[in-house]
């Protein structure tokens, strides 16, 4: 079905299908339509999009179909939509599950537009931009320590199947409503129908989809579609930024998949292959996308992005390309999640290129250094404690194990989203109180309190010692 946006548009004319090749269309014409200009088709009740991507000559463009090419065929009429793709943009889309033309995917009505936006916007002018701002608490004890959310930055979520990603983007999601009264939106890329049902009953299930908008572009659609979804996504989030003046958190996920997305369109359009096969436009798709995540003086967009790493190599040229953008890094650990540590965070490969003194302040800074550094004593005698006993540690090294494994399990916690499944409420922890307790583990205050006592805990004060 057509867009709304599309309808609204006279259409003229702009040539005919010539030739077919999957989702790419050859399309003769007399006078080239622009790159990115949307295109459009009919056919038995049928409408088709297509977003130019190439032009072969004078009077042959390529473009690709944003829709299934069932019933596509040499001949058929194209016609000009007179505008780049768009979409209906107005502060009732919140709640919503939405395609990449603003289409409902939740048998609601139509979202009745205020106005349209250009997917393709460009980025906010540098003397309206503002900078990364303060910590953006997200009440996640082990978040907010050691990989800190900064207020209009980029945060990369790496993590498989199965280690707690989906639970920590809710959980993000509710944290930025709750504390902070914003809104989400999340761009689900190359998602597959069930994760789609699945993210979307969970969210609503627990209380946050009223100040959310889920947009997914699934696994089964167009290259085209899984290419472009993570934009228009992308175009309400600024436009919330801009007519609400809230926090916006945007979630991507996966950002991966719009490389994917991005690498097949290119061999479509028979691009010669650039590194480990990866486009050659690969830096300049990443960087269109990532420069667009601003803040401005009226309201900011704080990003994460789930991003997947092939073959577990943090050196792939794609993986590259978008950590180049990103301000923190948070690494889930299956190996965590393997000790009953929830979030799984990894919290010795997990940081922030925002770590120092004049970001953080000095108490946070020292608190997490010396947090980290318990942390990484144990990593290192943990094959030591395996083989001959925690016995034939110096009295030193006793004391910093113990101190670890306990911070170890208080930088866990039960989180709201997954209050009905676990029976154990949910808890925000406020960062001073994160701090005050880790200074209380380090100075030795809790040295006396069994292990078990520490973990899935808000904060110490609930403990009596």
């Amino acid at each position: 079905m057509a867009s709304k946006a599309i309808d609204t548009v006279t259409h003229t004319a702009v040539g005919t299908i010539a030739e077919v090749h999957g989702p790419v269309v050859v399309i003769r014409c007399q006078k080239l339509p622009p790159l990115r200009q949307a295109l459009q088709a009919s056919f038995d009740h049928e409408t088709y999009l297509f977003e130019v991507h190439q032009h072969l000559d004078q009077h042959h463009a390529r473009a690709i179909t944003l829709h299934s090419t069932s019933g596509l065929h040499r001949g058929m009429t194209v016609y000009d939509t007179g505008a780049p793709l768009h979409v209906p943009v107005t502060k009732a889309c919140l709640g919503r599950l939405l395609n990449i033309f603003g289409e409902p995917l939740d048998g609601g009505e139509p979202l009745q537009a205020d106005s349209y936006r250009n997917i393709h916007g460009t980025p906010v002018a540098l003397w309206d931009a503002v900078g990364t701002g303060a910590i953006l608490e997200t009440g996640i004890k082990v978040i907010d320590l050691l990989c800190p959310f900064i207020r209009g930055g980029k945060t990369g979520l790496f993590g498989g199947a199965g280690v707690g990603k989906t639970v920590l983007v809710m959980e993000f999601m509710q944290a930025v409503a709750a504390l902070h009264s914003g809104v989400s939106v999340f761009a689900g890329v190359g998602e597959r129908i069930r994760e789609a049902h699945e993210l979307w009953h969970e969210i609503r299930e627990a209380g946050v989809l009223p100040q959310s908008l889920l947009m997914f572009g699934q696994m089964d659609e167009s290259p085209g579609v899984r290419f472009r979804i993570g934009l228009s996504a992308l175009t309400y989030a600024e436009y919330l930024r801009d007519s609400l003046h809230k926090e916006v958190l945007f979630v991507m996920d996966n950002i991966f998949r719009f490389v994917q997305a991005g690498s097949e369109i290119s061999s479509l359009l028979g691009r010669m292959p650039a590194t480990v096969g990866y486009q050659p436009t690969l830096i300049t798709e990443v960087a269109e996308l990532q420069d667009r995540i601003l803040s401005t003086r009226e309201g900011a967009i704080t990003s994460v992005q789930a991003v997947y790493v092939p073959a577990d190599d943090m050196t792939d040229p794609a993986v590259g390309a978008i950590l180049s953008h990103l301000d923190s890094k948070v690494v889930l650990s299956r190996t965590q999640a393997g000790k009953g540590i929830y979030p799984a965070v990894e919290p010795l490969q997990s940081g922030s290129r925002l770590m120092d003194r004049h970001t953080l302040g000095d108490r946070h800074y020292n608190v997490a250094e010396s947090v980290r550094e318990h942390l990484a004593r144990y990593h290192e005698l943990e094959d030591i404690i395996a083989m001959l006993g925690v016995e034939e540690l110096s009295p030193q090294d006793r004391q910093v194990v113990m101190r670890a494994r306990k911070l170890q399990r208080y930088l866990t916690q039960p989180f709201k989203v997954t209050a009905s499944h676990t029976g154990i409420p949910g808890v925000s922890v406020p960062l001073k109180t994160t701090l005050d307790d880790c200074e209380a583990f380090l100075r030795g205050d809790h040295d006396e309190v069994p292990e078990e006592l520490c973990y899935m805990r808000g904060s110490m004060q609930e403990v009596s010692t």
